[in-house]
């Protein structure tokens, strides 16, 4: 399969042109699921510092910074969300932000960043099954809306369902679709994204593939809400105390 080549110093680029410090940046979409075409754009992911002063009056500055566009012939999409609200969506059921947290695909770092990581582990609950299922769902009434069918969604069918199922099961956040699938053994997922890699053409699903996926992903549900109730993760996050000490110490050091 054909990887996409990642343009490291344009991406570092994009991130030093942040107008507010950054905790850390990663790659997430298609990169980190294992599946990039050749016009898969690189979605930028983050944590900024708002400045003391707009966070501690009636006026807040910017929670969530969103920026697009191309840039040197690659499609750029960055969000960052300051620490505190990324902070409380960590201690939802948001896979997503462990998902970017924990990204191996890092553009920028600071030690706060490991800190981090070490307190997610403390965020994952058992109700993290309820965000996969979610979307899930959400991706496969999009493939059914789609005439003819994608393969592209049908992929994120699968990686979330996958991740999911690894999270119950581990404890481990992994959204890597075929690393997940080394455990997961479906014989037909290399297949899919090659079709997807292929392009347009090939990346179309008939009535047959249809029926076969929706057989499978009613299964990979099932089997997803099973391993949440096996779950040994507890109901609740225990992390609330440490994200609370890593924010004054980060308002504290950007003030």
């Amino acid at each position: 399969m054909n990887a996409q080549i990642i343009p490291h110093e344009l991406l570092q680029r994009q991130v030093e042109a942040h107008p507010y410090p950054l905790v850390f940046a990663t790659i997430s979409g298609a990169h980190l699921y294992g599946f990039p075409s050749a016009d898969s754009d690189f979605d930028l992911r983050g944590v900024h510092l708002l400045p003391l002063d707009q966070v501690v009056g009636l006026e807040v500055g910017e929670e969530t910074v969103e920026k697009s566009g191309v840039r040197e012939g690659f499609e750029m999409d960055l969000v960052t969300h300051d620490a505190k609200k990324f902070f409380t969506l960590m201690l939802k059921k948001n896979g997503y932000v462990l998902e970017q947290l924990l990204s191996p695909l890092v553009v920028h770092t600071t030690p706060e960043l490991e800190e981090l990581k070490a307190i997610a582990k403390d965020c994952i609950t058992r109700h993290h099954a309820h965000h996969y299922l979610g979307f899930a769902e959400t991706q496969w009434r999009l493939l059914l809306k789609e005439k003819p069918p994608r393969v592209k969604p049908l992929l994120y069918v699968y990686r979330v369902l996958l991740t999911g199922i690894h999270l119950m099961r581990t404890g481990e956040v992994e959204a890597n679709l075929l690393k997940l699938n080394e455990t997961a053994q479906l014989p037909y997922i290399v297949e899919l994204v090659e079709r997807k890699l292929a392009g347009p053409e090939k990346g179309r699903l008939d009535e047959a593939d249809v029926a076969f996926h929706e057989r499978e992903y009613r299964r990979l549900v099932a089997d997803l809400e099973v391993a949440m109730e096996e779950s040994r993760l507890p109901d609740r996050p225990s992390s609330e105390p440490a994200l609370n000490d890593l924010l004054v110490r980060l308002r504290v050091k950007n003030k």
